[in-house]
């Protein structure tokens, strides 16, 4: 999987503020709105594909990529009220994005026995671990955020080690989400490296 927030050389301070003090009204509300019942799409098209992966080994390769399309939407949305871009999020599956990436191979084959593994024991062996180290991550990469925005505000410039973290807590998270959907069979690393 590769995800990848382009960090910018110089940011906005009017862009900043006015997602701070309005992004709710127009990043979040309309976007969480139509996210909320894409995904709903979604959990129904991952449940068909898990019957179909236990079947026959493959995921529908049109699932697939409706599935990428909403990690990619949800994506574009997390970079802007995480600060990490600047600019509007566009809507649906398919919107473009310079500013973000995200490329997930789609798998020819998948095992039927990780799926079963994932299935009856993915609670312990994958949400519990990472589950419990993102949750300090997390914790870390709000206090950067909110340090962040106060660089940003004086200077315009956005700390590339901070950016760096911030976007390694969404690639983490990312990942184990991936990997939960079964979507692929690669077991997350515990790191948000690329």
């Amino acid at each position: 999987m590769n995800l990848e927030i382009k960090y910018q050389e110089r940011y906005s301070r009017g862009e900043l503020l006015l997602r701070t003090i309005f992004g709710t009204i127009y990043i979040a509300i309309p976007h969480i709105f139509l996210l909320f019942f894409v995904s709903l799409w979604g959990m129904i098209l991952s449940f068909i594909s898990f019957w179909i992966i236990l079947f026959t080994g493959k995921y529908p390769q049109s699932f697939f990529e409706f599935q990428e399309g909403l990690y990619r939407w949800n994506l574009r949305v997390n970079a802007r009220l995480y600060n990490l871009s600047d600019g509007y999020p566009s809507f649906g599956i398919g919107g473009t994005d310079d500013l973000t990436t995200l490329e997930i191979p789609y798998p020819e084959r998948l095992s039927r026995g990780i799926l079963l593994l994932r299935f009856f024991l993915g609670g312990i062996y994958v949400i519990l671990p990472h589950g419990f180290v993102l949750i300090f991550r997390t914790i870390a990469t709000l206090v950067l955020q909110f340090l962040a925005w106060w660089v940003v505000l004086f200077t315009g410039n956005y700390p590339q080690s901070w950016h760096e973290f911030n976007v390694g807590t969404l690639r983490w998270a990312t990942r184990v989400n991936v990997y939960m959907s079964n979507m692929t069979d690669d077991y997350p690393p515990f790191s948000g490296k690329p």
